[in-house]
């Protein structure tokens, strides 16, 4: 079975904040190589370009590591995963907000909700 896509935003994005989210929860660890293009396109059910679209951006983005044609490796740079991290909960938060404000809810309320959700 493929992995749930929306139509909002380009399906290589969601690819890559997917494959992003899992380096960063540590599926994937540093120095270790991920699976191939092929696998993972046939995994997520989408073409093998999209894919490699997806895995271009993560590269990009320093997560990961070409070695020719041995394949693809997360980086072991520190610094590098500490960014990704911070970056993806500065994204959180920012969509979070934006909900919010369009649908007219307080700073005051958020943190309502916030502490009543923590003690749930």
């Amino acid at each position: 079975m493929g992995w749930k896509f929306n139509q909002k935003e380009p399906v290589f994005l969601q690819i890559a904040r997917h494959l992003r989210k899992e380096i960063l929860q540590g599926k994937y660890r540093p120095e270790e190589q991920i699976p191939s293009v092929r696998q993972l396109a046939f995994e997520a059910a989408v073409n093998p370009n999209t894919m490699q679209k997806a895995l271009t951006l993560l590269e990009q983005e320093g997560l990961l590591n070409a070695r020719g044609t041995v394949g693809r490796f997360v980086t072991s740079d520190v610094a590098v995963l500490r960014e990704a991290g911070e970056q993806m909960r500065r994204e959180l938060v920012k969509g979070f907000l934006s909900e919010a404000k369009e649908l007219g809810i307080s700073k005051k309320e958020l943190i309502h909700y916030m502490e009543k959700e923590e003690t749930v």
